[in-house]
């Protein structure tokens, strides 16, 4: 399945440069391939047998795009956590993501372990030099590495993250590296240099490939815009803001708008795209003692998490600089094969946030409801797109997967000259 294009490359369309963007809709599927690997049962609603869930998000679903992690050495000793995406593992599954037609978001966490707010840890074959100067360079050669492995196999990322969830900056030393608001200018430039030496290899491998850097300060306005004007300021080369949003960690919806309309505003060359977001169907409150407790507005239950869905899209289609979204782990289904046995272990904890049932593995009707993103900025797109008018009758046509067609075969709407056509 092809993008969505929110205008026709034709030169006759008034819309805005953001407008312009694809449209992108899916998830972080990282762990598809373990459950795969131990025959883990995937149900629909009704019990009917899933047999390609891939091929089912795309159809079914409307899914165009998939984002995958990637480990420089993963440890095994959480294997059971998550951390198993090594190159080989991400390129035979991105080659099957491109296989399908779908768009590939490649996540490069550079370290070998989970990168987040609280863990930005140096790779292990790195750690004989951590001089500045020579991380810069690992970051370089081991990013340039990947991309040509891939380019090579037919598994060539159409987005491409430099770090994950990167706020604090990566590859610590120790807290001095943090890049906390108040940081020297020297550590922040340690962190902006490292981000350039990703992006200049990002730009000579894969020179189509849309740049990320990734945040998860959502919830925090400030901090976020204080973030991407430190990137501005230090010429960082990038192309689309990436965003975390849990609810139960970063507010409430209202929240969010004012972080997005407010980097519309700052920010309004850069296209955001919510590369992380989730909900429960059952809710365990004593997991994390940050979690907010969020039940009150949508409950811990699978019609809570479809309401979650529906209302975060809802959101989002107002806000014309968000051009993508994806679902964190929709793939979780219990530990692993049809019946629990050390050897079929996946996980070895549940977070209950998928959009398969941990213990039926039957489908919840959440991921139905992610759709309703595609749906909503399809209906903004055709409201900025000028009415039937007259147009050459040899000018190109486009369905609104923005794919050039010979005619207009079936009723639907069409793009036609820059004009709207419909077919009834």
């Amino acid at each position: 399945m092809k993008k969505l294009l929110l205008t026709v490359v034709t030169g006759a369309l008034s819309l805005s440069a953001l407008a312009q963007h694809p449209i992108n809709l899916g998830g972080d599927i990282s762990m598809l391939p373990q459950y795969e690997k131990v025959n883990t049962p995937y149900y629909n609603a009704s019990g009917g047998k899933i047999s390609d869930v891939l091929s089912f998000m795309q159809t079914t679903c409307r899914m165009n795009s998939m984002r995958v992690r990637l480990f420089v050495t993963p440890l095994e000793s959480e294997a059971k956590s998550g951390v198993v995406q090594d190159l080989e593992y991400v390129m035979k599954l991105g080659k099957r993501i491109k296989e399908a037609g779908m768009d590939f978001l490649l996540d490069f966490h550079y370290s070998d372990t989970w990168a987040d707010p609280s863990n930005q840890s140096i790779p292990s074959t790195w750690k004989k030099n951590v001089d500045n100067g020579a991380l810069q360079d690992s970051v370089y050669s081991y990013t340039k590495r990947c991309l040509e492995y891939l380019v090579a196999n037919g598994a060539q990322p159409d987005f491409v993250q430099i770090g994950n969830e990167v706020s604090y900056g990566m590859l610590w030393r120790n807290d001095s590296d943090r890049c906390y608001s108040n940081a020297s200018s020297v550590t922040w430039k340690r962190f902006t240099d490292f981000l350039g030496s990703g992006a200049k290899a990002v730009r000579e491998v894969t020179p189509d490939a849309k740049i990320i850097i990734h945040v998860e300060r959502a919830g925090n306005t400030d901090a976020t815009t204080s973030f991407y004007t430190k990137m501005k300021s230090a010429g960082v080369d990038y192309d689309i803001i990436g965003l975390s949003y849990y609810p139960f960690w970063h507010g409430d919806l209202k929240q969010l708008s004012k972080t997005l309309t407010t980097l519309s505003s700052r920010f309004p060359d850069k296209p955001v795209q919510v590369v992380e977001t989730a909900y429960y169907y059952n809710y365990f409150p004593d997991w994390d003692a940050s979690y907010t407790n969020t039940t009150g507005i949508w409950p811990g239950t699978v019609a809570g998490q479809s309401a979650f869905i529906a209302d975060l899209c809802a959101e989002l289609v107002k806000h014309d600089n968000v051009t993508g979204l994806y679902y964190w782990f929709p793939e979780e289904n219990g530990n692993g094969g049809a019946k629990w046995s050390e050897a079929n272990t996946v996980l070895t904890k549940w977070e209950n946030r998928g959009f398969w049932d941990n213990e039926t593995h039957k489908l919840n009707s959440g991921i139905l409801k992610m759709q309703d993103f595609l749906t909503g900025k399809e209906a903004a797109a055709i409201g900025g797109i000028p009415e039937d008018g007259a147009v050459e009758a040899s000018a190109p046509i486009y369905n609104l997967s923005g794919q050039r067609v010979d005619h207009m075969s079936s009723p639907g709407i069409y793009i036609q000259g820059g004009k709207k056509k419909l077919k009834k």
